[in-house]
């Protein structure tokens, strides 16, 4: 949708984008976030109505990160087996801010040929001051799971707490920083190379459900006229870059246009479920795709597990067991996820899991026995937690950090979760091949 907001009235033009003098003194400057002369229905872009433009500053600086966009075989590593994580720790001692406390686990392709993706956890615990990160390598899609993250952009502020998402279009400068008053913040980052995010088709479910588009809420203009040491931090091809200003680049006093950041309650997901038997596939969970050509089949998908209610009867409730030709990675914001032991040795909230194209996956030896014996002919709720997952149809590598034991969130006995499955095969009185006739 387009949307138009001023921090002082009278900061947009009227019946033009770049009038000569722009209102109030202001500079006019376009954000494009697809090419000119993308087809209507996928354009996107916003006019800017800033103090200063966004030209001048120093030379670019190369800066250390633990950021990667490379995923060749050269430099990250192949996954057949399921993978899981501990929560990445919070910093502790030493001031670390948002983009210092970003650390890439996965990822495929690159932003060179914008396409693909790449998988970040960041945790921090100090404010970005006169401070902005631009990613010109693709959209961020941040999901806070410890401490809300206060979200300084050029088309305003945000509060975003677990339990809510925030989108960072490709080339938008934003500051993120731990709320006043918490020590610190700590989630997870899905950068899309291609595309942007989109709500999902809804095919038969209909004109309602899922994410609803009205819950969406982008920010209001809010500027600040203040010269200091200022620096911006690009990231360009996985590396990270910083220029030096003279001024705030948080100065824009009127926008309008559909490219902008925007953040989303995930407690406003109308979930549907199966009211007869079986379980559904995920895809009816899905909040926000990037599409690839191909219909129907995801560069990336962001899918919760939300709050509701299981009714079907006869049915093994969990998630089923599964080889995926999609890969798959999940996290947990709170709670435990229904398909696998919560708390210390299980699926812990802060971590995450990798299942691969093909990798086998599926509840664990706990999770199946209390599944098997349920009473389904009663529905239940579940509202113990919340979960979700980064799902791309790439073939993702792992970070030599992600692989590496020695970080101590590796969890090298993750496999052990499956080990307690019984045979419960039978085939007395059954003739081989004779389909039980």
């Amino acid at each position: 949708s387009h949307v138009a907001s001023e921090a002082v009235l009278g900061a947009l033009p009227v019946g033009q984008n770049s009038p000569q003098q722009p209102p109030l003194g202001l500079y006019a400057e376009q954000l494009s976030g697809t090419a000119f002369t993308a087809p209507r229905a996928t354009n996107q872009r916003s006019w800017l109505y800033r103090i200063a433009p966004s030209v001048g500053g120093s030379a670019s600086e190369p800066l250390p990160s633990r950021l990667q966009a490379d995923f060749s075989d050269a430099a990250a590593v192949a996954a057949p087996d399921p993978h899981r994580w501990r929560p990445l720790p919070l910093p502790t001692g030493a001031p670390v801010t948002f983009v210092e406390g970003l650390v890439t686990m996965c990822g495929a392709g690159g932003p060179a040929l914008k396409e693909g993706v790449a998988i970040h956890l960041y945790s921090c615990n100090a404010p970005m001051l006169d401070t902005a990160f631009s990613n010109s390598d693709g959209d961020l899609l941040l999901v806070p799971q410890a401490g809300a993250l206060h979200v300084v952009t050029e088309f305003g502020r945000m509060s975003v707490e677990p339990r809510e998402v925030c989108v960072v279009p490709r080339g938008v400068r934003f500051a993120a920083s731990p709320a006043a008053g918490s020590s610190g913040a700590r989630g997870y980052v899905l950068e899309t190379f291609g595309p942007h995010f989109r709500l999902p088709e809804l095919g038969p479910i209909g004109a309602n459900g899922l994410a609803e588009p009205r819950d969406f809420v982008y920010p209001h203009a809010w500027y600040e006229d203040r010269t200091c040491d200022f620096t911006v931090v690009t990231k360009l091809l996985g590396r990270l870059y910083a220029t030096k200003r003279t001024h705030s680049v948080f100065d824009v006093v009127g926008w309008h246009g559909n490219y902008a950041p925007y953040k989303y309650d995930l407690r406003r997901f109308h979930a549907v479920n199966t009211v007869s038997v079986d379980h559904p596939d995920p895809s009816i969970f899905t909040v926000l795709t990037v599409p690839t050509n191909e219909p129907g089949v995801a560069a990336a998908d962001f899918v919760i597990f939300p709050p509701r209610w299981l009714c079907a009867e006869g049915t093994f409730r969990p998630p089923y067991f599964h080889r995926n030709c999609m890969s798959e990675f999940m996290g947990l914001i709170d709670g435990v996820y229904d398909a696998k032991k919560g708390g210390k040795g299980g699926f812990e909230p802060g971590g995450c899991s990798y299942h691969g194209a093909g990798t086998p996956h599926g509840p664990d030896a706990a999770a199946v026995a209390s599944a098997s014996q349920a009473d389904t002919s009663r529905p239940t709720k579940f509202d113990g937690g919340l979960a979700f997952m980064f799902e791309t149809s790439a073939l993702l590598r792992l970070t030599p950090f992600a692989a590496d034991p020695s970080n101590g969130m590796l969890d090298t006995d993750y496999g052990a979760c499956w080990e307690g499955l019984p045979r419960l095969f039978s085939s007395a009185g059954v003739a081989n091949g004779s389909n039980g006739k």
